[in-house]
Parts: C-alpha cells; sequence; structure tokens
C-alpha cells in the first residue's frame, strides 16, 4: 500500500489522544500550530528523538481512541517523536492487538490455543461463525489470553472516549449469546485464583508462600464484581490496596534489604540458590552481582510480566491479587543492582492486572515507596509501566528491550547480554515476576533456610498452571521435588474420571510426557535428566478424547504466526515444519510418512541450532516429543512411548 504518513492529517480525536499521551506540541516541527520563527529555527530534535520510547505508548492510544491506526494519526505521532514514518509503520504493523485498517468500535478476541481448545473454543469460534460471521472485523481468533483455568476465554475491547477490556472466562451461557447475538451482557472478574491454592512439602509458614496473600486483603463484598457494556466503564475495582497489604507484611523485606545492603541481599540470594522461573533456570544471584558490579552508569532493572506461554497463568494471578509485592521486589532488585530506574513490561492481554498495577505504582509514588527517597532510606527507584501489544516474541528479554525503545520487538544478538549492554545500551537486570516474588521471602527467613526447602539443586517453591483436562484447574505452588503424580492429585485428576492420554509440560515450547511419567519430580535437575522442560511452569492434561494431531497442529500454527521473522531458520522453520505436519495429519505426505517424520527432524535441528533466540530454539521441541513419546502420526496407542 502507499503510505502518506506526513501529508495525511490526524483528525482532532487522533491528535488529543496522542498530546494527552505526549504533552502539547510545541511548533510546527512537532505537528503543532505553525509560528513565523518555525521558519527560521528548529529546536528540541534531539529531545524528540530521545523520545522513541513513547512510541508504543502513543501507538496504544490512537489505538484505544478511535479502534485503529490510520495513516493520519500515524504521522502524527511520527512528527511528534521525530521517528521515519516507514520505521513507525513496521512498529505498527508488529503487533497483533494494533490495527492498521478501519475496525468497529468493539471487537471479540476469541482464544483458539491449546488449553481452550480442549474446553470447547471451537465450538465457540462455531457459534461466533453462525451469528456474527466469520472471523475478521467483529471478532478474530486470538492465542493464549492467559485466562486457561477457566477457559474457554475471549477478551473484549472498545474503543472511544471510555475505551475498556474487559476478559470474559469462561465463554460459556448467557454471556456467549449476549456477544455473538447482541444485547446486553455482563463481564464477571473473580477474584483469587482458579482453584484454592495449596502446598505441599516443608516451608517457614504453614501454607502457600508466595500465594499466601491471595485474597487476604480483598475487599470484604462479594467476590464476584460486575461491569455492564452500555456503559464501557472502568474495570470493576475490589482492588488490594497499599494499607491491607503493609497491614500482611507489606514492605518488611525492603526495610530488612535496606538493613543488609546491596551487597548483603545479593549473598542471601545466591545463598538461596534461587534460579530463575521464567523458563531457563539462571541463577539470580550471579545475574544481580553481574549488574550490579557494571561501571557503567545508569543500571537499569526490568520485571518480565510478558507472560504469553499457551497454558501459563501464574504471573497474572499474582499482579492482579498481589500487586504491592510484585512493586516491592522490583524495587529491592533496584536497590540491590544499584538501579534507580525499573521498567515492568506487562503482555497486553491483561487489562485487570495492568489496571491494578498502574494504581499500585501511583499509590506508592504518591506515599514515598517510589520516588526520590523510597521509604526516607536515601535511595532513588521508580517504575514505569509498559504495556505489549500482542506478541509472543517479548517475552524474549532483547526484544522486550527493543520494543520498549520504540523499535519492533526483535531479538538482539548475544553477546553482549542484557547485564553488560541492555535496554537502553544500559546494564541491565531482568526477571519475571515469579522470581522476583522468591525475593521477599528469601529476605523474610534468609537465604540458609530458603536453601532447604526443595532439593539442593532446586530450592524453594514452585508455582504451576494446570489446565486442560483436569478436575481443579487452577494455581497451584508446591515445593520444589513434588512428583508429577502428587500435582495431578491435588487437582483432583483428570476429569470426569477418564483415562490419561498425555501431559504438556512447559507450554507450547515445551514436551510432552505420559502417565509412564507421572513419577518424575518436578526439579530442574529431573526435567533436564528425563529431557523434558518445566519452562514457565505449564502442566496441561489431556485426556483420552482429546484430538492429539490437533492439538500438535496448533501449535505448530502458534508458532509460525508469532515468529518475528529476523531470522530464516526460525521464519522457513516454523512454515515447514507447520506444512510437513498438516502433510502428515491429512495422510498426504510427500514420499513417506518416515520422510517426512525425518524431514521434521531436520527442520527442528536446523532451527534449535541457528535461531537468534528461543523461540526459533524450542519451535519444535513439544513436535519432536509428540512424535517421540505419542507416536502421534504412527497410530501407537496413546500414552505409550516410542
Amino acid at each position: 500500500m502507499d503510505l502518506h504518513l506526513l501529508t495525511s492529517p490526524p483528525t482532532e480525536d487522533e491528535r488529543d489522544a496522542v498530546d494527552a499521551v505526549l504533552g502539547e506540541p510545541e511548533s510546527g516541527w512537532e505537528g503543532g500550530e505553525r509560528r513565523d520563527i518555525d521558519g527560521h529555527v528548529a529546536r528540541r530534535g534531539h529531545e524528540a528523538r530521545s523520545r522513541r520510547t513513547m512510541l508504543l505508548p502513543a501507538l496504544h492510544a490512537l489505538q484505544s481512541r478511535v479502534g485503529w491506526i490510520s495513516e493520519g494519526g500515524l504521522g502524527y505521532v511520527c512528527r511528534r517523536l521525530e521517528v521515519p514514518p516507514a520505521e513507525a509503520y513496521g512498529v505498527a504493523s508488529f503487533y497483533a492487538m494494533f490495527s492498521t485498517e478501519p475496525r468497529p468500535r468493539t471487537i471479540v478476541h476469541v482464544c483458539d490455543d491449546i488449553a481452550c481448545r480442549v474446553n470447547g473454543a471451537e465450538g465457540v469460534c462455531a457459534e461466533f461463525e453462525r451469528n456474527v460471521g466469520p472471523p475478521g472485523d467483529r471478532w478474530v481468533r486470538s492465542p493464549c489470553l492467559g485466562l486457561c483455568e477457566r477457559a474457554p476465554a475471549a477478551l473484549l475491547q472498545g474503543f472511544g472516549d471510555q475505551p475498556f477490556d474487559m476478559p470474559f472466562a469462561p465463554l460459556e451461557g448467557g454471556n456467549l449469546a449476549a456477544l455473538t447475538k447482541g444485547g446486553g451482557w455482563t463481564a464477571y472478574r473473580e477474584i483469587g485464583v482458579g482453584s484454592t491454592p495449596q502446598l505441599t512439602g516443608r516451608t517457614p509458614t504453614d501454607g502457600p508462600w508466595l500465594l499466601r496473600r491471595i485474597g487476604m486483603y480483598q475487599d470484604d463484598r462479594a467476590g464476584l464484581v460486575k461491569a455492564t457494556a452500555e456503559t464501557g466503564g472502568p474495570l470493576p475495582s475490589n482492588d488490594p490496596t497499599l494499607d491491607r497489604y503493609r497491614a500482611h507484611g507489606g514492605y518488611e523485606a525492603l526495610r530488612r534489604a535496606v538493613a543488609l545492603g546491596p551487597e548483603g541481599v545479593i549473598r542471601e540470594v545466591k545463598d538461596a540458590k534461587l534460579l530463575g522461573r521464567g523458563g531457563a533456570a539462571f541463577p539470580t544471584g550471579v545475574k544481580w552481582e553481574a549488574v550490579a558490579k557494571q561501571p557503567v552508569r545508569p543500571h537499569l532493572f526490568v520485571c518480565n510480566a510478558d507472560e504469553s506461554e499457551p497454558g501459563t497463568f501464574k504471573d497474572r494471578v499474582m499482579m492482579e491479587n498481589d500487586p504491592y509485592a510484585v512493586i516491592e521486589a522490583l524495587t529491592i532488585a533496584g536497590y540491590a543492582t544499584d538501579s534507580d530506574q525499573g521498567y515492568l513490561y506487562i503482555r497486553g492481554e491483561y487489562p485487570v492486572a495492568h489496571e491494578r498495577l498502574r494504581a499500585a505504582i501511583d499509590e506508592c509514588r504518591d506515599r514515598g515507596f517510589l520516588g526520590d527517597d523510597v521509604m526516607g532510606k536515601g535511595f532513588r527507584f521508580d517504575v514505569d509501566l509498559r504495556r505489549g501489544a500482542g506478541a509472543y516474541i517479548c517475552g524474549e528479554e532483547t526484544a522486550l528491550f527493543n520494543s520498549i525503545e520504540g523499535l519492533r520487538g526483535e531479538p538482539r544478538n548475544k553477546p553482549p547480554f542484557p547485564v553488560e549492554r541492555g535496554l537502553f545500551g544500559k546494564p541491565t537486570g531482568i526477571n519475571n515476576v515469579e522470581t522476583l516474588l522468591n525475593v521477599l521471602e528469601i529476605l523474610s527467613v534468609g537465604g540458609p533456610a530458603y536453601a532447604e526447602i526443595g532439593t539442593p539443586d532446586s530450592t524453594g517453591t514452585r508455582l504451576f498452571c494446570l489446565s486442560g483436562c483436569v478436575e481443579k484447574p487452577g494455581l497451584y505452588e508446591v515445593e520444589m521435588g513434588t512428583t508429577l503424580r502428587e500435582l495431578l492429585t491435588m487437582a483432583g485428576g483428570v476429569r470426569d474420571g477418564r483415562a490419561l492420554q498425555a501431559i504438556l509440560l512447559g507450554g507450547a515450547a515445551g514436551s510432552f510426557v505420559t502417565e509412564d511419567d507421572l513419577d518424575l519430580r518436578l526439579t530442574f535437575e529431573d526435567a533436564r535428566a528425563a529431557g523434558v522442560s518445566l519452562g514457565s511452569g505449564v502442566v496441561m492434561v489431556f485426556d483420552d478424547t482429546v484430538d492429539l494431531v490437533d492439538i500438535v497442529l496448533r501449535i505448530a500454527a502458534f508458532f509460525r504466526d508469532e515468529s518475528c521473522g529476523q531470522c530464516v531458520p526460525c521464519r522457513v522453520g516454523t512454515v515447514r515444519q507447520e506444512e510437513a505436519i498438516r502433510r502428515l495429519a491429512g495422510e498426504r505426505p510427500r514420499g513417506s510418512r518416515e520422510q517426512e517424520v525425518a524431514l521434521l527432524g531436520e527442520i527442528a535441528q536446523v532451527m534449535r541450532d541457528a535461531s537468534i533466540c528461543g523461540l526459533g530454539q524450542t519451535a519444535a521441541s513439544a513436535v519432536q516429543s509428540a512424535i517421540a513419546r505419542l507416536g502421534v502420526f504412527d497410530g501407537a496407542v496413546p500414552g505409550g512411548a516410542t
């Protein structure tokens, strides 16, 4: 298409939306009213270019106000930020939640990913097609929305002067009929996790550890609160507050951190032998120490809350129900690594968590728990909340940095590593939500005591996201070393007493296991020895009614869609992988079945060995395990290893 971003004028709504984020323009060069002096002098160009980091917030503002990003609106953003139009269009077209074509004022994102798929998502999509029409302007199929414990799920977006984002889960009954046939509807937001948080094993407290505050400082009102679409009003309010958080021990960990000093905090984290909970399992204390020792200033610290792995929802539950703990933990990380600025990057599909974190950050800043003199302790730390826009790849740390900087969310080559040259080229620490929350418990009991929980090489507790064909889906906290069988028993076993066919560990980037693996201890070392990965804590159960070929196809399609396209092995490999699986599924192999399976193995090896980042390196993991362990394309009995 031909773009005329610098000549197409913005509408008043578009101009107002952008100015609300960037402030009023000060000259004609920035898109404001042209003055005589502007023909002779141009000022603040360098300052405007340094604000490119505001590109994503400005695009969000346009999308929220008018429902799409027009040439005129994008051109106005380009003038305000001094961003070349081609680059701005490249960013706007990169994210799934942005549209560069006109859309209606409301749109429904219906999840058809694997957790929702085994809980009726295809039936939901069929209902939409019958009553609304094919996917397009009014509704679209969506990858995982992070509501897997209440599948099937959808996200309704409304645009205009009062924009709103409302999750629906489970999508059934009256809500489904209303969304597909019109009329009034009500969005329900459940407080807490999908099932009762449970814990097995030894901890310093009798009961859940990371999950213990869930629901403890909620309002005394009913657990379900409502918001109606007619008002398009704000998200329902039943939120935690700073006073309630402090009444339950909040900010005591930060006081202990200040008493210990930065080096003392890092020592405790290293003594605890805390490994990262995002999938890579890198030693947290080692990472923090590397940032702290960098001579370049300033240092930055990022909380990666872009959990987009299908089947994962643990960070969402924690951010929605314990947002102040996330902020306190991030503040401790900043203090320990001598970072005076933090960033919290949250996925765009988490509107409730986003609103609660925004309110919590504002309250903490107003009351001195963030800012130039945190708690009067003589150090500065503040948090900037950034919202993604629908890109799985932005969970990769360097792609996340690029997204914050106003670039396409594409991974960077390593080295240099983030601890040396990360966000804005500065030494940067980065951890996910669960990893940071463990630091609060480490400072509460001490590093050595924390290390006594779990196993010598996998210390502490772990959050697992149980979904699929299970009686009690939800978020479970167990001591590291708990077996898969014990965890499944806690969740009530396979739904309706049916036979277990397979379990997906670690999400779409993980591996399938069978009933033969139920005695696997859930530790990093045991998973590694078994040739599987705990990943982001996904445990997705499939009973004997599930078509696993369909599940494998959906995983392959997911990686094809989510590949950023930067490197050839991933860009081409994910497409060729899906094509080969479709041929096998349709019993139309190119050559023999054995040749197609061998081709898939070769594609997997190339992606694993040559892709820039973890997306391409793990895009074939679940597919290969389904072939090897489940025999999905050779007629093997489900659950029988080959």
